[in-house]
């Protein structure tokens, strides 16, 4: 079984090299890396013991779904491994997805553990980075056997996984409808599901994220959020990232507009971003921390509001 990795990157020039450095200590080296390049200019990337084919995928946008779709279309691999250009894969990596593969059909979703900032400056140490990454408290914890099937297409993640070249065709790839960031995933998973195709959790085939700023949820893309949720909502008739929505509307971002959709309200501000900004302490950005906050503070609003009405 051929086996390509296929990534899709715009600046963040080390990460990717980290990627690559990675894959070259693979117990089992991939066939082949497939970039799928969102900026100007190709990279400058180490050397590997595997052919690395860039792809110019730029344009006004950051063409998340297009890339990803390029990628695996041009990569000639049985398996299309993906990787989020911040990951770093373990050594078993790409044996633990071939493994699955051989086993069972589908799409498969490796670990992930999250790295404080720091953790890559003297190189890959892997012995270093297990004991310094910590899980995402919002995602799912890996099965007790090899593979545990995943019953909500919600969890569709696209940071790391893979899936067999004609499973990929079969489904239809990405909706290149979606632009910017948000949604696309959630779209892919109910494709999957839609078409009868099984999402798997993977015990192992684990990668290590590599720190950067993040905003969650991702104030920075507004704009591109309430497109990408009018279109899902369009194709599917029913809403998602009702989370990060929600926070929106108590950050007073947005509101509903009478027809079922979103209108903004604003532009995001200084506090918002505040507020929403990767703590310095956490390896990842919390969405449901920042909706616990906004939660308590409408309920304290409301309370005060019913205490001057009674007084």
């Amino acid at each position: 079984m051929s086996v390509s990795v296929c990534t899709l990157a715009y600046g963040r020039a080390e990460h990717l090299a980290n990627l690559v450095r990675g894959l070259a200590l693979s117990n089992l080296c991939p066939d082949e890396l497939v970039v799928a390049v969102m900026q100007n200019e190709f990279y400058a990337l180490p050397e590997a013991p595997f052919p690395v084919r860039q792809i110019d995928v730029s344009g006004q946008s950051i063409p998340l779904a297009r890339a990803r779709n390029t990628a695996a279309r041009a990569a000639s691999g049985d398996l299309l491994i993906f990787l989020d250009v911040d990951c770093i894969p373990h050594p078993d990596l790409v044996g633990d997805y071939q493994r699955a593969a051989e086993t069972d059909r589908g799409v498969f979703m490796g670990e992930v553990g999250y790295l404080p900032e720091g953790a890559t400056a003297g190189g890959i140490d892997y012995e270093r980075f297990e004991t310094l990454a910590v899980k995402h408290s919002e995602r799912a914890g890996p099965p007790t056997a090899p593979t545990g099937y995943c019953e909500d297409y919600r969890c569709f993640w696209s940071l790391n996984f893979a899936l067999a070249a004609e499973t990929f065709a079969k489904s239809g790839g990405f909706d290149e409808s979606y632009v910017g960031y948000g949604g696309e995933d959630t779209d892919f998973g109910r494709c999957l599901t839609s078409a009868g195709i099984n999402l798997w959790w993977v015990r192992g085939a684990r990668a290590y994220h590599q720190y950067h700023p993040h905003h969650m949820p991702p104030v920075h893309h507004l704009d591109s959020v309430l497109t990408n949720a009018a279109c899902f909502k369009a194709k599917w008739g029913e809403e998602t990232m009702q989370h990060w929505l929600r926070a929106f509307t108590l950050m007073g971002l947005i509101k509903r507009d009478g027809a079922g959709g979103w209108v903004k309200l604003r532009e995001p501000n200084d506090a918002d971003l505040a507020m929403t900004r990767q703590q310095e302490h956490q390896p990842f950005a919390s969405s449901a921390w920042v909706l616990d906050q906004l939660e308590a503070r409408e309920l304290d609003a409301g309370r005060r509001q019913a205490a001057i009405a009674s007084a």
